[in-house]
Formats: structure tokens, sequence, C-alpha cells
């Protein structure tokens, strides 16, 4: 195991981009690490480490880049939230000590935790908090900034500050999903100072100010983040067990878009932490005694959502088929290991609501073949389909949030063409599948990864009710549709908002908008065996104030 020097490790990580093209290569048949599981014992201070992405994104506004994979990373280092949300949807108090509700799920009050400071000492007190949750849920068009995605936004009526330590909160409807949704990546708690700034001033990273454990030393536009620890943090989430400053003095994310070499410099100890790395490099690295992180996060599963406008996709029969012509098991057995798990519903299985309704898109290519011939769909010479002169068509664009998409796409293709698709792929990087695919007109299929805290969120994605994303392109033609999103973001009883998801979960995917694949792993972290005491939230974000060297 190599031994960390603090500073030297932070010029080691700034001369990073030199060293990949000479000794990172070279370092993919090698190890220092030391064969084993990793070393125990108790947190030390002290000590610098690496991170080695494949993006930093396109922009640092909080609001437009904080539910991204890649800034999402340190944002969860720089700032706070008001509640904790783990992996399998448990919320507690972290910022607010306490809350209450009332009867119907309309008013919500806001109990804050004393003490708490933005890193420019100023206090996160209960204005700070109102100037947060309405730029939230309402954005600000005039000045570029958009709304928090998945904010329960078409409820929120009002927040205001009671006393400096407490907020009150109104929904125009019953809004269950309020509080777990504070843990989501998107709600960070940011100065008001930060959220006055104009666009071109909250994209300068170096004007974040944040309550976080840690704060932005600098930053290099398309390069690197360097983040260094505050002494004076005293108020992490309880449920971690470690409440007080990092253990650690600095974290760089530097990127590294090779996905080889990110995994190489972790071997060769240049780097504590590769982010992305292959599923099939994973047997190997854990046997050669790094740690390997697989966190599933609370959301949709990964998959196709569907746009119905599109042809042939406006036949519930050939999104069907589709459903049934995925051999899942194909995909686990060829492009995963164990740590993967084959798609239950369209949301993820730990989300607290979620049922099993896979029998509903089993792999069954008979079914697929009798669903396309009685709906006129007959094969050519060439295996293709064409229905009134019509070829049954498809694109697919492997998400470049998800390192395994494109290899998974090509099996997809595989088995789609022996039921008759004629299908394309075609594949980006994340800037341009942001400029092309992502929510564009004439996307038959897209492939999100959208991770989400509270069931009470999911209407926002499915229809244009509300101003929602309308992922299938019904607007609100479908009613059956629109009264299962209504009915569960406006529950005001947890039962019946359960009952109302599994309904929701069974006609999404009988109508097939939705072509479930697998259970998503979108964050794969692997990290030198001295990395000790990384915890992952609800969203599978690594949290480094509980993590020290050993």
């Amino acid at each position: 195991m190599s031994t960390r020097h603090p500073r030297l490790r932070r010029k080691l990580a700034a001369a990073i981009g030199v060293l990949a093209s000479m000794s990172l290569l070279a370092a993919c048949a090698t190890s220092d690490a030391t064969p084993g599981a990793a070393a125990g014992g108790e947190p030390q201070a002290g000590g610098d480490i690496t991170f080695l992405i494949d993006s930093l994104g396109d922009t640092w506004i909080p609001n437009n880049g904080s539910i991204s994979s890649y800034q999402g990373q340190v944002w969860r280092q720089v700032t706070d939230k008001l509640v904790y949300v783990d992996e399998e949807g448990a919320v507690s108090p972290w910022v607010a000590e306490s809350w209450e509700q009332n009867e119907d799920a309309t008013e919500y009050t806001l109990n804050l935790r004393d003490g708490v400071t933005f890193s420019d000492g100023t206090p996160v007190d209960a204005d700070a908090v109102v100037a947060n949750l309405d730029i939230w849920a309402k954005g600000d068009p005039a000045r570029g900034i958009n709304r928090i995605g998945l904010f329960p936004s078409a409820n929120y009526e009002s927040a205001t500050a009671v006393d400096p330590a407490t907020v009150k909160v109104t929904f125009t409807q019953p809004t269950l999903g309020f509080i777990p949704t504070l843990g989501y990546h998107g709600s960070i708690l940011l100065s008001p100072e930060t959220i006055a700034l104009p666009a071109e001033g909250q994209a300068d990273l170096s004007n974040a100010i944040g309550s976080g454990a840690f704060t932005v030393e600098s930053w290099q536009e398309g390069d690197n983040v360097v983040l260094t620890k505050r002494d004076d943090y005293t108020w992490g989430p309880e449920a971690l067990d470690h409440t007080g400053p990092a253990y650690l003095d600095s974290i760089t994310y530097k990127i590294v878009a090779e996905q080889s070499l990110r995994t190489a410099s972790v071997q060769s100890s240049q780097a504590d932490v590769g982010y992305n790395a292959s599923p099939q490099e994973l047997e190997a690295l854990s046997s050669e005694g790094f740690q390997v992180a697989t966190p599933r996060y609370l959301g949709f599963a990964y998959g196709f959502a569907v746009d119905t406008r599109v042809e042939p996709f406006g036949e519930t029969a050939v999104r069907q088929a589709f459903q049934h012509g995925i051999d899942r098991q194909e995909i686990l057995d060829t492009v995963y290991t164990d740590d993967w798990q084959a798609a239950e519903s369209f949301i993820q299985s730990n989300v607290p609501e979620a049922t099993d309704h896979s029998a509903a898109f089993a792999y069954d290519p008979a079914e697929s073949e009798r669903l396309l011939d009685e709906a006129g769909w007959v094969a050519g010479a060439d295996g293709v389909r064409t229905k009134d002169g019509k070829r049954l068509e498809v694109t697919l664009h492997p998400t470049p949030y998800l390192a395994t998409s494109q290899p998974v796409d090509e099996l997809i293709a595989q088995q789609l063409t022996r039921i008759g698709f004629d299908v394309t792929l075609e594949a980006f990087d994340v800037i341009t599948y942001g400029e092309r695919v992502t929510n564009k007109e004439g996307i038959a299929v897209e492939e999100p990864t959208r991770s989400f805290i509270d069931i009470g969120t999911v209407a926002g994605v499915l229809t244009s009710v509300n101003g929602g994303e309308d992922w299938f392109g019904v607007g609100e033609s479908d009613t059956t549709l629109n009264d299962f999103a209504t009915g569960i973001s406006t529950a005001s009883d947890p039962e019946a908002r359960s009952q109302l998801a599994d309904e929701l979960q069974a006609y999404v995917l009988e109508q097939g908008y939705y072509v479930p694949v697998t259970q998503i792993v979108q964050r794969i972290y692997v990290q030198q065996p001295g990395l000790q005491g990384v915890t992952y939230d609800g969203v599978a974000f690594a949290n480094y104030a509980t993590a020290w060297l050993s």
C-alpha cells in the first residue's frame, strides 16, 4: 500500500493529464495494491485523495447541473441537505432536525438545526432555507436557471420564515413526497448570495457558497476541481455516525476520459478512486485487493421510455413486441456481474413502493412475433418486417451516463433483429447526447438514467399534466395514466398511495410505455484498499466526509 503525502498528492493530481499518456498505459498490467480485504481500524485524520471521473458536465449552475451523475459528485461534498435519505429510502434528520405535517399533508413545519453555517460564516437560517425552496420549486427562467426536476413544484404554494429556526411550507394539494424529496441530489442548500447571482456568476464554481464538509479551493473548466475540508463542520447526518469535520484534507476530481486509464491509475496508486469502471473488470480488481462499490440508487430501472408519437411505436402491439423481444438474462450473463439484477418493474426494487411486474415484459420472442403478425407487420426477404410500405425501424442511442449502455444496446439490437426489427445504433458523448437526444422530438426510445427519492414525484415525468415531462408523448390524452399520476402525487394516505403506485406500474408496463431491462447501477467506484469509511446515499453518490486513509 502506498504512503500518502498530502501536499505531494495534490501536485500529483494536477500532473495526471501528463502522466496519462506516459505511465498509465504501462500500469494496466501492474498493481501496488496489497491483496486481500481492505484494512480496518480507527479513523485517521489527514491525507488527500484523487478521484478520476470521465466528465464534469457542461455547467456548474446549481439548479441546472446538480442532478448530473458528474457535477453531483462535487455538490455532494460542498453542500448539505435538509434531510438524509439512505439507499432503502429511509429519511432521517440533517439540517432539519425535525419536522411536522398537517393531517392532509398540505402544510409542513421544518425545525432547523442550530449552529449550521455556510462556508462564508453566514447562518443556514429560515430565510436561507426559504430562498432555496423557492429556487428549487420555481427556478428563474429570466436568468436561465431551471427549477429542480422532480421537486413537487406543481403543488408548491409558498415557504415562510416563522422565526430564524422555523420554516412553514404550504402546498395547494397533499404532497406526501415533500420531506423525502428534500434529500434528492438537486435539493442542495446554497447561500442566498450564491442563489442571487446571475447565471454566469453561478456557472463559476468558485462562487458556490455551501454548508458542506468541503469547500472549493480551485477549479479549471473541463479539467479538475479541488476541494478542501472545513475544520468547523459539525453537523453531518446523524444516520452516518460521524457528524464532525471530514477526516480527509482534500479531494481532487480530475477528468480522465478513457475508462482504462482511470482504472490503471488506481492500480498504479496514482489515484484513489476510479469512477465508472467496466463491470468486466470488477472481479479481477476485487481479487487484487481493490475495493469495488456498486450502489443502486432509488429511481427508474434502466430501460427505454417509448415516445408513442414516433412511428412505429404509436402501436401498442409494437411496444409490447419490443418488450418481449429483449433477453435480459443474456444481457446479465454477457455484460454484467452478480452485482446486477434483472428489472422487476420500471422502477428500482429498492424503492419502497416498487412491486414485481416482471411477467408483463418477460422475454418471449414467440409472443413478440405473434403480436407483430397480428398487427400486420410482415417479414421480408431480409428478415425486416414491413407494413404499408414502412420498415419496422428503431434507432438506439446508448446513454453516455451509463458505462455499459453501448454493449447492452449492441446485444439488444441483435435480439430485436431476430424478431424483425431493423436496429441502428447512434452513440454520442455527454454534451452531444444532451443536445440531440435528451427530451428531443423524433427520438423513438430514450434511455433515462433518472434517480428519484420518493414515488410521489414520478407523476412529474409521465404525462404533461401540470407541466410534466411527458416521457411517453401522450400529453394528457391517456386519462387512465393521468388519473394514476395525479392520484399518486396528491395522495394524503401512504397506504392508498402505495396501492395506486402498484396499479400505475402494471398499467405503464401493460401499455408498453416503458421497456425495463435491468436494475440500474449507474455509479461504479473502484477504490484503493486504504480508503475507508466511504458511505453512499439514496442516489448512490459517495460521501467523503466520513472517509479516511489507513
